[in-house]
């Protein structure tokens, strides 16, 4: 008969990890998610060892939403995860390095959630979410992955690792308006005043909030979505952000 598997003796051996600074492995077979119920399940159980430290969760994010993400991971779907009240940064932050093993970060659109959105008894779609949102945002995704061998990464023990989130830095607010799709959105990326990437924004918020295994009502602050090929890593010992929002940009009359 297989052994039960015990999400907290998964998160027990990440946070220990975490705190040792070891370098990111799989979890090993006998302690691993064998689905991604049981990855949702120690990765709840990692956060529950983060929160007296972390704060509480403040928002979600979406991870492995590029196709070449997934096939190096063996699925053929996004994966969630968790952002911390105390690892919430507004624009402009500074970031240290020494406070990281390997930190990069991603460019992303977040949202703002209003209103609780209840368990629903058909999957939420984009437009059913959208009553939701009160503001939109540009953002930098924080990511740890602690010198992970990507081609190497299995997705269970990446979501149980919490997707590898180190939390996010927010630019300035702007009231959404539900005419102007999330998805599409054009941003682009300047450091020291010269441009160094630009992409286009994916919808993730529908995908989401329908799969939160367990999330039920709660009214989680904001979602963080990826803008494809913007991805950066390590450009100095601080990094420094200061975001604009290009949703503004989008909404105003030629």
């Amino acid at each position: 008969m297989a052994e039960s598997f015990d999400p907290d003796k998964a998160a027990r051996y990440i946070f220990q990890a975490h705190a040792g600074r070891a370098e990111y492995r799989n979890l090993p077979p006998d302690i691993a998610p064998r689905n991604v119920a049981e990855a949702y399940a120690a990765q709840a159980g990692f956060a529950r060892l983060l929160e007296p430290r972390e704060g509480k969760i403040a928002g979600l994010k979406i991870a492995t939403t590029t196709k070449i993400m997934q096939q190096l991971m063996g699925i053929d779907h996004p994966c969630g995860g968790l952002i911390f009240e105390r690892r919430v940064f507004r624009s402009p932050a500074q970031i240290r390095l020494d406070d990281h093993m390997h930190l990069v970060f991603e460019c992303e659109l977040a949202v703002r959630i209003g209103r609780a959105l209840p368990k629903p008894a058909e999957p939420y779609t984009a437009a059913g979410v959208k009553p939701a949102i009160a503001a939109v945002m540009p953002a930098f995704e924080l990511i740890e992955d602690r010198n992970a061998d990507y081609k190497d990464a299995k997705a269970l023990s990446m979501i149980a690792d919490n997707c590898w989130n180190a939390g996010v830095v927010l630019g300035a607010e702007t009231p959404f308006d539900a005419a102007v799709p999330l998805a599409g959105v054009h941003g682009s990326l300047e450091i020291d005043g010269r441009a160094s990437g630009e992409g286009r924004t994916d919808d993730p918020l529908s995908w989401l909030r329908n799969n939160r295994h367990g999330s039920g009502a709660t009214a989680l602050g904001f979602v963080c979505g990826y803008v494809r090929r913007s991805r950066l890593g390590r450009t100095a010992e601080i990094l420094q952000h200061a975001a604009a929002s290009r949703h503004a940009a989008r909404k105003a009359p030629a």
